[in-house]
């Protein structure tokens, strides 16, 4: 008999296991950065939390529960620093030509909030002329959804870095006991290590289902410098950050959904060491389709928080995990990483015998 708690991936493993999302990426390899949009089959009721303490975003004052407007269109991620905040726009005028967005006085207005990612510095061409090219980026993310997916160095993940280790698009699913779907969907750029100490481990491995981002689980014993706080040196204010949406198909009001996201945040505590820095931007849109209408109680909705946190850092180990080695990179891929680290150990184990 399966314990309560002892929860399951959706089909897919993605955050579109959530009833009424699409998700289209766009990248760069010249530029090494790129866009991804979240879009709403019919407008999704929505909340924000920024932790970080060096955002960028747009319409995330919108989201507050006492604010006009329920329910947004779609949700943008993008690399860029402030340059990709435009990308929200192509994503706006790709939904525009769908007939999407609030109506009012009759006009149709796409709510489009969205956060970006410092990616500059990252061995890519960003010499684009007078006009950046995140619009363009973002109509052709918007206008490429579907179901699935790829993860790692695509979209909003395509030029992202970590401490020590490149950086990606992750994405992760959860079916709770009562058939309610959470779903993960991050950018990870952060000035925080993913991994503990020197090794491959993932901090997210107590959360790991199955063998989605290597099945290392944790070391043992812990590494003597599992405890250092590895960074990106000398980072600046905006230079990182890690922006993520947390979707479920739950019904759920403003309120909730913010809460959901608050939730979240727990995620990238225990996926990244050290998180919510001064330098970070980190930030969670939240998103709640109401497809399902399975009612909550007090239970049902600490479960759905913990399913909300556990399925984010298992995005975020997953985005770095799925992140390949690439010409020009400024960071070594996990693969690379765990490949040297592996062939070391092997090498000692073998001195030991001597």
């Amino acid at each position: 008999m399966r314990r309560p708690g002892m929860w399951r991936t959706g089909s897919r493993n993605l955050i579109t296991d959530v009833a009424g999302l699409t998700v289209g990426n766009h990248s760069d390899a010249v530029v090494k950065s790129g866009v991804t949009a979240i879009v709403c089959d019919q407008p999704a009721v929505a909340g924000v939390q920024v932790l970080g303490g060096a955002p960028g975003t747009r319409e995330t004052d919108l989201l507050e529960p006492h604010n006009l407007v329920e329910a947004v269109d779609a949700v943008t991620l993008s690399g860029g620093s402030a340059f990709g905040l435009d990308a929200a726009a192509g994503v706006q005028a790709a939904l525009r030509e769908m007939g999407k967005g609030f109506e009012i006085l009759g006009f149709r207005v796409p709510i489009v909030p969205a956060a970006i990612l410092f990616d500059l510095p990252n061995g890519g061409d960003k010499d684009w002329g007078r006009f950046p090219p995140y619009r363009d980026y973002g109509f052709a993310a918007a206008m490429a959804t579907g179901e699935d997916f790829a993860l790692g160095s695509v979209g909003a993940g395509a030029g992202a870095t970590t401490a020590g280790l490149k950086g990606g698009l992750g994405s992760a699913s959860t079916v709770l006991d009562n058939g309610i779907t959470v779903g993960a969907l991050v950018a990870v750029n952060a000035v925080g290590s993913v991994t503990i100490g020197d090794t491959p481990h993932f901090w997210a491995a107590p959360f790991e289902i199955g063998d989605e981002f290597g099945g290392l689980g944790l070391p043992h014993p812990l590494p003597a410098d599992a405890q250092a706080v590895i960074t990106k040196m000398r980072a600046a204010a905006g230079s990182n950050t890690t922006i993520g949406v947390i979707a479920t198909d739950a019904k759920l009001d403003k309120a909730a959904a913010k809460r959901l996201a608050i939730a979240a945040h727990d995620g990238f505590a225990r996926a990244i060491w050290p998180a919510h820095t001064p330098v970070d931007g980190d930030l969670v849109f939240a998103l709640a389709t109401g497809r399902n209408q399975t009612p909550l109680d007090l239970a049902d909705m600490i479960d759905l928080g913990a399913a909300a946190a556990s399925t984010m850092a298992r995005a975020i180990a997953r985005g770095v995990y799925a992140a390949p080695a690439a010409e020009g990179d400024i960071s070594p891929a996990w693969e690379t990483r765990a490949g040297r680290w592996m062939a070391e150990r092997k090498a000692g184990a073998k001195l030991q015998l001597k």
